[in-house]
């Protein structure tokens, strides 16, 4: 199979463009995240991409196979393009047992009656819900639906499937669950997908690439661990993982290292800005690499304790000064009063 290719597109609804010229890999075999915040796009992508939206430039195609040309005025309906769409809603027939919902699919590709048999229960047996084939959706729980959601599309062996955020209706616990199982999974049966979601720790344990959409434009795009840990700017660096804000002044931009005066201190990080010294900046440091200690030293700041606030496997503490608050972790609680908070300068990002 050849990529699922999205160059340039753009989409708008209304006087409102959702879509500012996005382009978009996928790799036969890959799953990639399509992550933001409300509003960014992502939906709007996958949907235009399954042919439920009409975009108004670019294209979209897997190999030589167009769906859509805006240059070429190539248009094929979603019913033609092939893809595999599980919505958010999971959609499934009430009044169908799980194999008339799984078979549906092939019975309106005009497959025979033995080769949906033995398709059908292959999938089921893949998912694990072989042994439910003859029970109604309301006979299932969450979990179970959203596996014959998945299923529908599995069955007829589309080249990629479109995933619109299908673990958002599940409660804390069994989205956990499910989310190992859909990775596992996918790597099995060597899946090429599009999986949209907010949240950021679902998109980093699925997929193997993420794009990060932000007001209708890519704002990075790589692995997980390239997102994470090498924010290209302040929105991704802000947006992945729970991190601290710090502001101060800038006074030092060179060689890669920024200095910012906060309180009077001179907080050490690493530069992600042009701006010459002298106006205002931003640290950006993630929550697990705070640390707290009982001295004063480089790259800390005096701070009180607030709420310490126990997590199970470790304490969250809530320091303030003035209108700056942080957060970090703890493998015990520390008593009240005024502790020293370091920003290791390996760890913090000056925008």
């Amino acid at each position: 199979m050849a990529d699922l290719t999205v160059n340039g597109l753009k989409l708008r609804l209304g006087d409102n463009e959702i879509l500012k010229g996005v382009s978009v890999k996928v790799a036969p075999g890959q799953v990639v995240a399509l992550l933001g915040p409300s509003g960014s796009g992502k939906t709007t992508l996958l949907r235009a991409i399954a042919g439920l939206e009409q975009p108004f430039a670019g294209s979209i195609g897997i190999g030589d196979n167009t769906f859509y040309d805006a240059a070429r005025r190539v248009d094929l309906p979603a019913e033609k393009r092939g893809l595999g769409l599980v919505f958010q809603s999971y959609a499934l027939w009430p009044h169908r047992t799980v194999f008339d919902n799984v078979a549906y699919g092939l019975k309106l590709r005009g497959a025979s009656a033995s080769e949906i048999k033995t398709r059908v229960d292959k999938t089921l047996s893949q998912i694990g819900l072989g042994h439910l084939a003859e029970r109604f959706p309301h006979q299932l729980s969450g979990g179970q639906q959203q596996r014959v959601a998945i299923a529908r599309p599995l069955v007829y062996e589309p080249p990629v499937i479109l995933l619109d955020e299908p673990l958002s209706n599940l409660d804390a616990k069994l989205r956990e669950e499910a989310r190992a199982w859909l990775r596992t999974l996918i790597v099995t049966l060597g899946l090429s997908a599009i999986h949209v979601t907010h949240d950021q720790v679902e998109a980093m344990a699925i997929a193997d690439r993420v794009v990060l959409l932000d007001g209708g434009t890519v704002a990075q795009e790589g692995s997980p661990t390239e997102l994470y840990n090498s924010p290209a700017n302040q929105f991704a660096a802000e947006f992945m993982g729970s991190n601290n804000k710090i502001e101060g002044t800038l006074i030092e931009n060179a060689g890669g290292r920024a200095v910012l005066d906060v309180f009077g201190t001179r907080i050490t990080g690493q530069s992600r800005t042009a701006a010459a010294p002298g106006g205002k900046a931003a640290g950006i440091i993630r929550i697990e690499r705070l640390r707290c200690t009982t001295a004063d030293g480089p790259n800390r700041l005096k701070m009180e304790l607030k709420a310490p606030m126990y997590l199970g496997e470790r304490w969250e503490l809530v320091f303030a000064r003035e209108n700056l608050t942080v957060r970090g972790y703890a493998d015990a609680p520390l008593p009240p009063g005024d502790h020293y908070v370091e920003f290791p300068p390996e760890a913090l990002w000056v925008f």
